[in-house]
């Protein structure tokens, strides 16, 4: 084997290694990307169900009519 072909195979070993260790590094990040989306979502989801608690309790606060009571 000459010189030539033995670099040509190095700098392509190379570059499969590269490869490879990008592609474990995108596994792992769409990995992390998928959990936090998951956890965006419950957040998102409880920020709304704790907005809707909210309205209730200010319209519990206000009383009929919608006045707040003379005491706030």
């Amino acid at each position: 084997m000459d010189r030539q072909q033995a670099e040509l195979e190095a700098r392509v070993e190379e570059l499969e290694t590269r490869v490879a260790f990008q592609e474990d590094t995108l596994a792992q990040l769409n990995e992390v990307i998928a959990t936090q989306d998951g956890q965006i979502r419950a957040m998102v989801e409880r920020l709304r169900e704790l907005g809707d608690r909210f309205r209730d309790l200010t319209s519990e606060l206000r009383g009929p009519g919608g006045e707040k009571p003379p005491h706030y």
